[in-house]
């Protein structure tokens, strides 16, 4: 039978109660409802522990878990899940994000989580916390130890289930150590990291001192330790920041002027500011060249990787000057960023705005409150054991009556009465006689009982005269600080500056591209290139070092050109601009600065370096000389669109073997031959020839004979002939050989195409000469390394022998 549902209330009679509101104020509520919530529970660090609600649930979740920097990682998502269910429900997102964070060396000065995966980078986002493990970093126990011994207060979590830390106790100060950073409704906090030892010895000093002031504080804490290093520029921020809590400071990217390859400078980035990654500077500069916005720049290259740290190679283009590019990287990129610090967090639950002093005198207080709590929680867990222990050896010293009286007892409860009757025993003293093992009732443990009882007994004063003396309590603090800092302590990494070292009007003066400078243009003996910052005259004096020895020396501009003839009869153009640029010196230049000729000339196989010269039809051109004894005057009608071109036809089996570049055309041209034939003549009796020209007839060689070298020497000069002998079949550079010195005034004029005369004498165990030299005196003499060697005077005979040398000659100037 079909039952009938009685009819429901009128859902219209009821009697309806509207109640006005103004809405201003109750968005005023809710408004300020929710910046209650921001400010309190995320956004603002306490200013005891320095961290964020989140912060801190994760760390003291972490603990909970049993998580320790010696055992194995777990899963991010593990921590988080369990963060996200206990202490803080407020989504998986914002939970990871915090754990990321204080996991990034580049973020924290001293982490507090020990991440293990992709953590992220300054540039790219971490990956999901499915993919990454974590444990807490040795700095997390600092943060957490001694939560079990009642030394902070615990609140409950979100839903009453659980009890949570309200601040965890802090072994070192963690907010001005790895700072803090939020945004709340109204107000917001920026912090700067610091070295952990400096604030330490800071924290101390106003332990021991009070009434320290800023100035003294600062003594130990300058100024901010960034995590990624850098400079900071410019003090004056930091001051107002330290006495106000707000101020701002500049940090400035570390980096070097360098040459990254012979013919080109760069600029290399190894610190960055902080919190700016190298994506950010490589997309922000390659904008800015595109734009015309900045130039004198190639290329930029990310060369960072996990050995030598962050390496980012900026290539200057020639002729712009790297000093100047970098200022401009500095005013255009983010290689030199401002960090505004507002000092904001809570203090007692209210937040504030606080200076240095403040900051560390908060944390003081809080740090030996935290100690003098675990210090009273210690005295009463001491105290216990004391009255357990007492009443123990009380019972072993009757023990035959104790086991008597308890085996008579009816129950546990009659034994525990008559316990307490008879020997005077607590309640508690005589539930642990009761729970006692048989074990326990030896003469060893009776023992081990009395000496238990002793130094529970010294213990317990020392911790009664901490809690009674604040002194006391303070040194213990400073001492924990002490050895906080000597165990987790880091040098300094970021570099602080007064100044950026160059006034403004220095800076604006210097010029963007390089500026086309008369100089010279220097060959060195061994080889090596480089330009001068001037066209002063080359000086002879001061000391005689490796390189010194220019074989070749040319006048020109900083972006002109000059010549290099080689021994294949061809002659190769190089820039100036491309040459390193020497120092300005009072004496003889060296060129140990310079850049090897490899890097600018590709010479073929078998073809030597002979001799620089100019490009510009300024003088008589060049007069060369070859192996087969032709010699050859040059049109300087060089073109000016090939970087190579020949300069001399030379017959199969021929070479150049000297080049000179002649000034007024009435020189005196020098050929020496192997067999120790000198032969000079007027250069005026050489007609000039074109470029394809083969040159006409110089000296006339004995039968297998050879040219070993050729010159060209001003006759109104003083000059001298060197000569060095040896035997033909020793190594190059392995025989010292005979040098002789003569007076050119020695050696007559003869006609060209003749024989000429004998200039160098032969002793036993020579046959040949190995170098000969003419021009002006005094000359350089070098060895193979560079090194310079001594030559005799100019007092030989030309027809005489050689003495002895003190080293191997190569080459002479």
């Amino acid at each position: 039978m079909a039952r009938r549902t009685p009819p429901g209330p009128d859902l219209f009679d009821v009697e309806q109660k509207i109640i006005d509101i103004d809405v201003r104020d109750e968005m005023q509520g809710a408004f300020l409802e929710y910046a209650y919530s921001v400010i309190y529970s995320r956004a603002l660090p306490d200013a005891r522990d320095g961290l964020k609600p989140v912060q801190r649930r994760i760390l003291f979740g972490m603990h909970e878990m049993g998580l320790r920097p010696d055992k194995a990682h777990v899963k991010s998502s593990r921590v988080v899940g369990d963060v996200m269910g206990k202490y803080h429900p407020h989504g998986d997102t914002a939970i990871y994000d915090a754990l990321v964070r204080m996991a990034q060396p580049f973020t924290m000065r001293l982490p507090l989580v020990d991440g293990h995966g992709n953590f992220g980078s300054l540039d790219d986002g971490p990956a999901a916390s499915r993919y990454t493990e974590a444990r807490p970093a040795p700095a997390a126990l600092l943060m957490t130890g001694s939560l079990d011994e009642e030394t902070v207060a615990f609140v409950p979590n979100y839903d009453d289930q659980l009890m949570q830390p309200d601040v965890l106790p802090a072994a070192f100060p963690n907010l001005l150590v790895n700072g803090a950073s939020g945004i709340a409704v109204g107000m917001a906090t920026n912090m700067a990291p610091h070295n952990l030892g400096e604030v330490i010895g800071a924290a101390r000093h106003l332990i021991a001192h009070p009434d320290a002031s800023l100035d003294d504080l600062m003594r130990f804490v300058p100024g901010p330790d960034l995590p990624q290093g850098g400079r900071i520029v410019g003090l004056d921020g930091i001051r107002d920041a330290y006495e106000s809590g707000r101020g701002s400071f500049r940090t400035r990217a570390l980096a070097r002027i360098e040459n990254i390859t012979a013919r080109r400078k760069g600029i290399v980035v190894t610190e960055l500011p902080y919190l700016v990654g190298a994506e950010k500077v490589i997309d922000k500069v390659k904008t800015l060249v595109q734009s015309k916005k900045l130039q004198g720049i190639s290329a930029i290259n990310d060369l960072t990787d996990r050995t030598k740290g962050l390496h980012l190679v900026i290539e200057i283009k020639n002729g712009f000057n790297p000093e100047a590019v970098l200022a401009q990287l500095y005013k255009l990129t983010p290689m030199e960023e401002s960090f505004g610090i507002n000092n904001v967090a809570l203090v007692e639950g209210q937040p504030r705005t606080l200076g240095l002093r403040e900051l560390l005198k908060v944390y003081v207080e809080f740090r030996t409150d935290v100690v003098r709590r675990r210090t009273a929680y210690r005295l009463r867990r001491k105290e216990e054991r004391l009255h357990l222990v007492e009443g123990l050896l009380i019972a072993i010293l009757d023990i035959d009556e104790v086991i008597q009286l308890i085996r008579a007892a009816d129950d546990v409860a009659t034994a525990r009465e008559r316990l307490i009757q008879v020997f005077d025993l607590s309640e508690l003293q005589a539930n642990y006689i009761l729970d006692l093992q048989l074990r326990r009732l030896t003469k060893f443990s009776r023992i081990e009982l009395e000496t238990e009882r002793d130094e529970l007994l010294r213990d317990i004063e020392a911790l009664r005269a901490l809690l009674e003396d604040h002194q006391l309590l303070l040194n213990l603090v400073s001492d924990e600080l002490a050895a906080v800092a000597k165990e987790h302590g880091t040098p300094r990494r970021t570099v602080l500056l007064e100044s950026d070292g160059v006034s403004a009007t220095a800076a604006a003066s210097t010029p963007l591209e390089v500026t086309d400078d008369p100089c010279w243009v220097l060959l060195s003996s061994t080889g090596l290139l480089a330009r001068t910052s001037t066209d002063e005259p080359l000086g002879t004096g001061g000391s005689r070092r490796k390189h010194d020895v220019i074989v070749s020396a040319v006048r020109t501009t900083a972006r002109g050109s000059v010549g290099l003839v080689t021994s294949s009869g061809t002659l190769v153009r190089i820039s100036a601009l491309e040459l390193p640029t020497l120092p300005p010196t009072n004496g003889a230049p060296t060129l140990s600065g310079g850049a090897p000729l490899a890097a600018f000339v590709d010479l073929p196989a078998g073809a030597l370096p002979l001799a620089l010269c100019s490009l510009e039809d300024t003088g008589q051109g060049l007069a060369l000389g070859t192996r087969n004894g032709i010699v050859k005057r040059v049109n300087p009608d060089y073109p000016g669109n090939k970087d190579e071109f020949e300069v001399i036809s030379l017959k199969d089996g021929d070479q150049v073997v000297g080049a000179v570049e002649l000034t007024t055309g009435e020189e005196e041209l020098v050929f020496v031959t192997n067999d120790a034939q000198l032969l000079h003549f007027s250069a005026s009796g050489v007609r000039a020839q074109g470029r394809s020209g083969g040159g006409i007839a110089g000296i006339k060689l004995a039968k297998d004979a050879a040219v070993q070298g050729f010159w060209a020497v001003d006759s109104s000069a003083e000059n001298v002939v060197v000569t060095v002998s040896g035997s033909s079949g020793a190594l190059p550079g392995t025989q010292t050989g005979s040098v002789k010195v003569t007076p050119f005034e020695e050696y007559p004029a003869k006609g060209r195409a003749t024989g000429g005369v004998r200039c160098h004498r032969f002793l036993r165990g020579e046959d040949a000469l190995l170098l000969g030299w003419a021009g002006a005196a005094p000359p350089m003499a070098a060895s193979g390394n560079g090194a310079a060697v001594e030559l005799p005077d100019a007092n030989g005979k030309r027809d005489g022998s050689g003495i002895p040398a003190a080293a191997p000659i190569t080459a002479i100037h």
